[in-house]
């Protein structure tokens, strides 16, 4: 999700409805206690109310293994109007692994423990409260629980957690029963996440889980209309029609339209791509699309291709999300 989940994604997404909060990209935090300018950079709602245009709330993600200086960035990002600071345990990047971040921690509790309460206590008289991101361990889950139950020790008031651990990455299947285990023995709310792809797979995670909220990432990429359609069928029993993929393009359109003019059009198209990757994995005709645009690097010639219909020829098959 870093470098996809910007200011830009979160406007046009929560434009469409059925968002009840939203999370940036991490902002790394190492041994220093960063300039407002880093948290304004990755979470430029900060400037107005902390809330998308369309009104949802945005929470600052941290990423990082010192308690103290995780606590001090935490007050930062505070004073600049965060109205929850999130902490990232679940990042399975090997780069950001590598250098004791994300689901790094996850192989000893106790520092999943530290880190929450150095965040905790720096927020201390704020208001501000702490949430935590979680897999299912490192390697194995062996620790979910304990890791788990470390987070909410630290003082984290909502866990959201990925039924997956590092080693799984994102491949299939979910362990939303995993998860209902935490649920189970959690003092504070639980939010389950992963393989949320479709209206029957945010039910089946909310039955096998027990848990009354979801959390979307690629999924809200792949189908940025799933959470509209989420919320729909909540409040009137009813479906929504499937999402098209002209509906797709026009959004992606609409994104080149607002983005920052000054950016590289190589860096736009990159961003495109990496947009519909995603779709792709949700969508059959997204996926001949790719194919079709994925060797442009132009561009003008890029958005001329985006509109064109799925030629005839092509076969449409589907991809396993």
């Amino acid at each position: 999700m870093e470098g996809v989940i910007d200011a830009l994604t979160r406007e046009l997404l929560t434009e469409l409805g059925g968002f009840d909060w939203s999370v940036t990209e991490f902002v790394r935090v190492t041994d220093a206690r960063l300039p407002p300018r880093v948290f304004q950079r990755i979470c430029p709602e900060l400037d107005g109310d902390s809330r998308t245009p369309s009104g949802t709330p945005v929470y600052l993600q941290l990423l990082g293994a010192q308690p103290d200086k995780l606590g001090e960035n935490a007050r930062v990002a505070a004073a600049l109007g965060a109205p929850v600071i999130d902490m990232n345990f679940g990042c399975p990047a090997k780069t950001v692994n590598r250098h004791d971040g994300g689901a790094a921690l996850l192989r000893t509790p106790e520092r999943v423990y530290r880190a929450v309460q150095g965040v905790h206590r720096a927020l201390e008289g704020t208001n501000v409260p702490v949430t935590a991101k979680l897999r299912l361990g490192f390697e194995d889950k062996t620790l979910a629980l304990e890791c788990a139950r470390a987070a909410e020790d630290g003082g984290a008031q909502r866990l959201v957690v990925h039924a997956r651990t590092r080693r799984e990455g994102y491949r299939p299947p979910a362990h939303w029963e995993w998860v209902g285990r935490i649920r189970e023995q959690a003092g504070v709310p639980v939010v389950v996440n992963g393989d949320i792809w479709t209206l029957e797979a945010y039910w089946q995670a909310r039955k096998v889980s027990g848990c009354q909220d979801v959390m979307l990432g690629r999924a809200a990429l792949a189908d940025p209309w799933l959470a509209k359609r989420i919320r729909h069928w909540q409040l009137t029993g009813e479906r929504l029609p499937a999402t098209r993929w002209q509906d797709r393009s026009a959004l992606l359109a609409a994104y080149v339209q607002r983005i920052d003019p000054t950016l590289p059009s190589r860096v736009v198209v990159s961003l495109l791509k990496q947009w519909l990757n995603i779709m792709r994995q949700h969508d059959p005709e997204a996926g001949v699309h790719f194919q079709r645009l994925r060797r442009i690097t132009a561009l003008e010639e890029f958005m001329k291709a985006l509109q064109e219909e799925t030629p005839p020829s092509e076969t449409v098959t589907p991809i396993s999300p």
